[in-house]
């Protein structure tokens, strides 16, 4: 070890002789400098202005704008400068035979070179190792795990770099083509993940072997054995192979032999590479403080409970507009959208079945002049350059699963070893994949019963399954709609009381508008449903007092006379502005984040509710009217007419409840129901529509009604504790100083050692 470390030392002395290596360092802590102060200037110009700041450390250094993920665009043109020279030096100038004339080993020469390869590149990262430790004083609480991990992620990327530089330089006496050469070994590296993806055998050799993204875990705080192995397998490949070419230099081998250790050198580094990236083998450590790269505990509680085999089949249809998703080149990236959940079950299955059938669908466009299924499917699979023969005929694909009734659009099918299956779909928004949310919700179907949901028909209440403004089909069953009950766990289905008592297994009825009132018998079934406990969400309306009263006055609610109303400028008086009260925010978790964003429920022609505690229930305000708003009795016209407040006809003013949310206890169970004086604020209409001037949050009326009717079952709450790095202690008059600082303090101290050394050196 003493001959390799004076070898580095010998290097390192000649490096920083070098103006090279000085304006390598002087570059890149000008990137640092100013990509840092930009980000940085940011958060204090925002916190300044009076917005609060959100996870700080993430916001700096990883996402889109983080200043992490730009440096890995540009570190590959920084090594190849510092390797050129380590090997090709020696032999341009002849001191190569010195070296092989004295007592010194090739893996000697070769590790001491490397290492002041390592010791250079942790000069090099000072700057960002600089930057971490400003972040950990002037950022309140700082994830320094994710920022650290992230440096860490860096400098094995330049480390690998360095390895295969030293290589590059090691077979040539030109330090121009070693530099070359190391570029074109980098941008191999590179694209190689793209290569040979419709393979199942060479997409897993070609996908390892890539060393694009391999830094991204790490910037995003996750330490994955897969990742450091493939750095370190990349590292000892390339010096394994630069001691063998110097050994070549020194030995007269046959070529065969030569090309048979080096093929046995990377054959070997492919196994250990393949082994590692086996499930059963990995291991993570996820750094960052609020552990983003990791299942809730939630989510982990139920895997926790699947035993046995687990199995996901995606079904993909060639004539669907979402084809594009499992394609045979796609299916590592796919694989990524569960690594979480395997990470918890590494033997889980993922299984792909192509097919084409009939699909409404946007491609028709591309398919014109096709009459036939079978046209426009090979038509499509020329156009992607597969083969027709993989993809399953209509026929073929109803013997084994009919999906006409989803459609024949892309779905998943999640399994497990005794039969039982859920479904995972894609949804009609930005993010359309599954969250996590929605793939635990799956799972947990199969170790708790869903709650059932039945909406009572009859009467004309809103419909379930009309898609008009004022019906229900997107919260309750619409399947492409992320938070509609359906994909929430819940199931859902229609009830009249005409027709039959309320079954046993009924966990919510819910109540929607009625028009006219229950007969004596749809009265009687309802009463004998809540004398049992029964949990009810109830939404009644504008000019529906008379009706709804006689259901809600059993339970102490009364619903107001008249319609609310609050003047506004550019708004109808009947649009009621609903605010989440502190009470519910505090007791009821999904109303907690919207409270603290001050979002508020839109309520068009709403009623109050007034509560009398005598019934025997107990109620907490959830929804309530700003102090301005009163219920208009005369005035029924809202666009021509304007209201005028007058308390002599009746009418109140006040902070008004419009929904309430009641509890008692019947037997040893905790009977629930929630009231609602608006039918329309989770209606079709309202929830798809975006009102300029309102931070309106509607769907949280019902995620947050239906998972305490479902006693904290469903939806389930997959959130994360919030991070803790949301203010930074530097001030709006300091912003120039650090932002400057940051611009030329390390680049004029490095100058400034350069030119030093390097003057000193010439006088010599």
């Amino acid at each position: 070890m003493k001959t390799t470390y004076r070898i580095a030392i010998a290097e390192l002395r000649s490096l920083f002789c070098s103006p090279v290596a000085w304006l390598i360092l002087v570059i890149f802590a000008v990137q640092v400098g100013v990509a840092f102060g930009n980000a940085f200037d940011r958060q204090v110009q925002g916190q300044a202005l009076g917005y609060t700041l959100w996870d700080v450390t993430a916001s700096i250094f990883t996402g889109w704008m983080g200043i992490f993920p730009g440096f890995l665009r540009n570190l590959y043109l920084y090594i190849p400068l510092l390797t050129m020279g380590l090997m090709s030096r020696e032999y341009s100038s002849g001191s190569i035979k010195l070296l092989f004339s004295s007592p010194v080993t090739d893996s000697q020469i070769i590790f001491g070179k490397y290492l002041s390869v390592l010791i250079y590149n942790l000069v090099l990262i000072l700057p960002l190792l600089v930057v971490g430790v400003f972040c950990g004083i002037t950022i309140t609480n700082a994830d320094l795990g994710l920022l650290f991990t992230g440096i860490l992620g860096i400098y094995l990327l330049i480390c690998a770099y360095g390895a295969i530089g030293l290589f590059m330089s090691s077979i040539t006496s030109y330090q121009v083509v070693a530099a070359m050469g190391t570029l074109a070994v980098l941008a191999a590296l590179n694209y190689v993940g793209e290569v040979g993806q419709d393979y199942a055998f060479v997409r897993d050799v070609t996908y390892w072997l890539s060393i694009s993204g391999r830094a991204d875990e790490f910037i995003n705080g996750l330490i994955c054995s897969e990742d450091l192995l493939y750095f370190l397998l990349i590292i000892a490949l390339f010096l394994t192979l630069s001691v063998l070419k110097l050994r070549a230099g020194r030995r007269k081998e046959s070529r065969g032999k030569t090309w048979g250790i080096y093929g046995a050198v990377v054959l070997s580094a492919l196994l250990v590479g393949y082994i590692s990236t086996l499930p059963t083998l990995k291991l993570y450590h996820d750094s960052t403080a609020t552990k983003r790269n990791t299942l809730t505990k939630t989510s982990q509680d139920i895997m926790k409970q699947i035993d046995g085999g687990l199995k996901i089949t995606s079904y993909m249809n060639l004539l669907d507009d979402n084809y594009a998703i499992a394609l045979p080149s796609q299916l590592k990236s796919d694989y990524e959208r569960f690594e979480k959940y395997i990470r918890f079950k590494p033997d889980t299955k993922m299984e792909y079945v192509y097919y084409y059938d009939e699909a409404n669908s946007q491609l028709d466009f591309r398919l014109e002049g096709c009459n036939t299924l079978e046209e426009k499917a090979q038509k499509m699979a020329n156009i992607l350059n597969l083969n027709i023969n993989m993809f399953l005929t209509p026929e073929q694909i109803r013997e084994k699963i009919d999906l006409r009734n989803e459609g024949n659009h892309f779905i998943r099918v999640v399994e497990r070893d005794n039969g039982q299956k859920s479904i995972l779909r894609l949804f009609n928004d930005n993010e359309k994949h599954p969250s996590e949310t929605e793939i635990s919700t799956a799972l947990k179907r199969f170790v708790v019963q869903s709650p059932k949901v039945a909406f009572l028909t009859g009467h004309e209440t809103r419909d379930i399954y009309k898609t008009g403004d004022r019906d229900y089909n997107q919260f309750a069953e619409n399947q492409y709609f992320r938070y509609s009950l359906r994909n929430q766990g819940f199931d859902v289905v229609t009830l009249s009381l005409e027709d039959q008592e309320v079954p046993e297994d009924i966990d919510i009825v819910v109540i929607a508008d009625m028009k006219t009132p229950f007969n004596e018998v749809e009265n009687d079934r309802l009463n004998k449903y809540i004398a049992r406990g029964g949990n009810l969400f109830i939404l009644g309306d504008a000019r529906r007092q008379e009706i709804m009263n006689p259901i809600t006055e059993q339970m102490g609610v009364t619903f107001m006379s008249g319609t609310l109303v609050e003047m506004k400028e550019n708004d109808s008086p009947s649009l009621i502005a609903g605010h989440i009260t502190k009470e519910a925010a505090q007791r009821f978790k999904p109303y907690t984040r919207p409270y603290e964003f001050r979002s508020v429920i839109t309520m068009p022609d709403a009623v109050g509710l007034v509560f009398d505690p005598s019934k025997g229930f107990n109620a907490s305000p959830v929804i309530v009217t700003d102090s301005l708003c009163w219920n208009e009795l005369q005035t029924t016209d809202f666009l021509d007419d304007k209201p005028q407040y007058n308390p002599e006809t009746g009418e109140k003013q006040g902070i008004i409840p419009t929904i309430l949310a009641l509890d008692r206890k019947v037997g040893d169970k905790e009977q629930r129901i929630v009231i609602t004086g608006d039918a329309d604020c989770v209606s079709n209409g309202e929830m798809s529509k975006s009102r300029n001037g309102y931070s309106s949050n509607n769907f949280t009326v019902i995620t947050g009604t239906f998972k305490w009717l479902s006693y904290d079952e469903y939806p389930l709450d997959t959130e994360r504790i919030n991070p803790e790095d949301n203010a930074v202690s530097i001030g709006r008059d300091a912003r120039k100083m650090v932002r400057y600082g940051c611009y030329a303090l390390l680049p004029l101290i490095f100058a400034a050692c350069g030119i030093t050394i390097l003057v000193r050196r010439k006088r010599r």
